[in-house]
């Protein structure tokens, strides 16, 4: 009885697997039904057949327009627009700081084009600016239009009104600082630039004053930037700690009413102007110039200048170290060529003393055989309180004053090789 009843188990047993293995063919054999594993774990869906609608019954959508992306200008905008005129009374440059009107170039590297785009301003570009006169140019020569002039300084005063209060001042400035507002304006090795000016106006619609950061070669003259910010925009700088500004608006500026500035949509070509550095000095023979090159570049550095650092302190540290000795040498190691170019041209005019050379990244100057120290008390100040509402006072008073004769020979040294 045990061996049928084992014998039947055995069967059974076989007939099961035998049913399972058919039943496994005929499902391989099949085709694939949604259902099935490989669907499940893909998540494939079929494609819509371009006949039916794939969403019969669609629900009104509820998102908000996205807005389209920035562009920036370009010249295609106003194509077939008349000319667009600015009644802001002073030329455009592509550099305020760092060009000076009063030095003529000797000639053009490219043919003349405005950088504002063709026909798309109403002053016509000269290759070193756009006049807001007759494009004869008289500014380029040096002579300013006094009208030009007078009709800043009557703006000026509109805008400004009133003096600020020392507590006003002492608001606004604390409403600039770091730990307040991440809004400022960095003023690179270009100076003050005309697209600049736009961006000033741009903070000004959200704060009454701005905080500008001043990095590299324009911070040799500090002056010159504060009188050129408040010349061109019309504003007040209230504060200054080393290279950091705080230009404040003014009572009367209306956002809605501010200026035209019509963008540069690209750079212009830098001129020609005089080599920097002559091959025989003057009072000296040509083997005195040759030792004195020599002898400038093997004396010790007087300080190593920083890429993209604060130069305020570099005119009164080399007019104290001409008390000592004749021949000062800076290290510009890591700058570029045209940077310690206008660094040393700025030297020059304001230390006074003789350029040597600029060779291996170094800048080496003379203070002559009539050399004279500065009086003392003529010395630029680092910090103002602008208590007085006066910024003639800050950076030494009248010694310092920026004018035309005084302005350094600085629109881009690029093509000036020795």
């Amino acid at each position: 009885m045990f061996i049928v009843t084992r014998f039947s188990r055995q069967i059974r047993q076989s007939h099961s697997a035998a049913v399972t293995l058919s039943t496994r063919r005929l499902s391989s054999s099949a085709p694939p039904s949604p259902s099935s594993r490989l669907l499940d774990h893909y998540s494939f869906k079929s494609p819509v057949s371009p006949f039916q609608n794939p969403n019969p019954n669609p629900e009104p959508s509820t998102k908000k327009k996205q807005k389209p992306p920035y562009r920036p200008p370009s010249s295609l905008d106003r194509t077939g627009k008349k000319p667009l005129r600015s009644d802001l009374p002073f030329d455009f440059r592509y550099s305020y700081t760092e060009s000076s009107p009063a030095v003529r170039p000797i000639g053009l590297r490219e043919p003349k084009y405005s950088p504002f785009g063709p026909g798309l301003l109403d002053r016509e570009w000269t290759g070193v600016c756009a006049p807001a006169v007759d494009p004869k140019v008289r500014s380029v020569d040096g002579k300013e239009d006094p009208k030009l002039e007078e009709k800043r300084r009557r703006m000026r005063e509109k805008t400004l009104g009133e003096p600020l209060t020392a507590a006003e001042r002492k608001i606004l400035v604390e409403k600039c600082q770091r730990h307040r507002t991440k809004r400022q304006i960095n003023l690179g090795r270009d100076g003050l630039t005309h697209n600049m000016l736009n961006d000033i106006h741009n903070h000004w619609k959200h704060a009454e004053a701005v905080r500008i950061k001043c990095m590299g070669v324009p911070t040799v003259d500090m002056k010159n930037v504060c009188t050129q910010l408040e010349d061109k925009t019309s504003g007040k700088v209230i504060h200054r700690q080393g290279g950091l500004l705080v230009l404040y608006r003014g009572r009367n500026y209306h956002p809605k009413k501010r200026p035209v500035i019509p963008l540069m949509l690209w750079r212009p070509h830098e001129p020609i102007y005089p080599r920097l550095i002559k091959t025989v000095i003057d009072g000296l023979s040509i083997e005195e110039t040759k030792e004195m090159r020599k002898r400038g570049l093997a004396v010790p550095a007087l300080t190593k200048l920083a890429k993209n650092g604060y130069y305020g302190s570099l005119v009164p540290m080399v007019r104290d170290a001409f008390l000592t000795d004749e021949l000062i040498r800076i290290d510009c190691q890591g700058l570029e060529r045209r940077d310690y170019k206008k660094i040393g041209c700025k030297l020059r005019d304001f230390v006074p003393c003789i350029l040597v050379t600029f060779e291996k990244e170094q800048i080496v100057v003379w203070r002559g055989k009539d050399y004279k120290p500065t009086e003392a008390g003529q010395f630029p100040i680092e910090r103002g309180s602008f208590d007085n509402w006066d910024s003639d006072m800050v950076d030494g008073g009248e010694q310092h004053k920026r004018s035309d004769d005084s302005c350094s020979q600085l629109a881009f040294y690029s093509g000036d090789e020795e």
